[in-house]
């Protein structure tokens, strides 16, 4: 993992006097499944924003597969993949809809459009299923086919936004076995999630805190740097610090 593919240099967002993101710095590798954690507000969505070309940085240097995240956002585009636990497909499409619709955005040709669609039905298992409505898809599924719908083009990073929020334990696990595979054959996984469980699975995870990166290590230093078992309780440390103003 030598390989840049996001670079960060005191990247930072304000909105009027509030700053979102503060100074952010960090690099992430090819290969690499990077962990991006925080509570609620912490401005993880909104540096995920910055990091996909969709909101302007107010300061600072960024990025990302190469391009820069002021004059270069269409070519970060379309370099990265992206899926989000609120929308990531269309419900009233089937799924091989879906699929070439998307694969349509991605600028793939007829002869690609097939052989992708092919290959990822077959691989997920969804031959009964592919003139189907998605409406009618059980969660778990329809997460594991939003994940392979976002790799179509083969992008050089997946931003993935909780992706597994309110899936059951076994089906998450499955969907984590997609990542390995994904990041085996090079792909970087940028991932935000709220389950502490799943921050362990990371290569490293960097934590927010008030729009600021407090810790950045892998799950193992972390847990050896605060003298703690789990990174939950990691979590819990830096935001009572960050409380007390420590």
């Amino acid at each position: 993992m030598s390989e840049t593919v996001i670079h960060a240099e005191n990247l930072t967002k304000r909105f009027g006097d509030f700053v979102a993101a503060n100074a952010l710095t960090l690099e992430v590798y090819k290969g690499e499944i990077f962990g991006f954690l925080g509570a609620n507000g912490a401005g993880k969505t909104t540096a995920m924003r910055m990091f996909c070309g969709l909101s302007i940085p107010t300061s600072g240097k960024a990025t990302i597969a190469g391009y820069d995240v002021y004059r270069q956002t269409d070519l970060i585009k379309k370099n990265i993949g992206y899926m989000s636990q609120k929308f990531s497909l269309y419900e009233d499409l089937t799924v091989l809809e879906n699929i070439r619709f998307f694969g349509g955005i991605y600028e793939l040709s007829n002869a690609q459009l097939k052989s992708k669609s092919d290959e990822l039905i077959t691989q997920l298992g969804l031959q009964h299923e592919a003139k189907k409505l998605v409406s009618g898809l059980p969660l778990g599924w329809k997460q594991k086919l939003s994940f392979s719908v976002a790799l179509l083009h083969q992008p050089k990073i997946v931003f993935l936004d909780e992706p597994t929020g309110g899936v059951d334990p076994v089906t998450r696990r499955q969907f984590w076995d997609l990542i390995y595979d994904a990041a085996d054959k090079g792909v970087t996984i940028f991932v935000t999630t709220h389950y502490m469980d799943e921050a362990e699975y990371c290569n490293r995870i960097s934590i927010m805190v008030d729009g600021k990166i407090e810790a950045l290590d892998s799950p193992g230093n972390l847990k050896k740097h605060f003298q703690v078992d789990s990174m939950h309780e990691v979590f819990y440390q830096l935001a009572r610090g960050a409380k007390r103003g420590e």
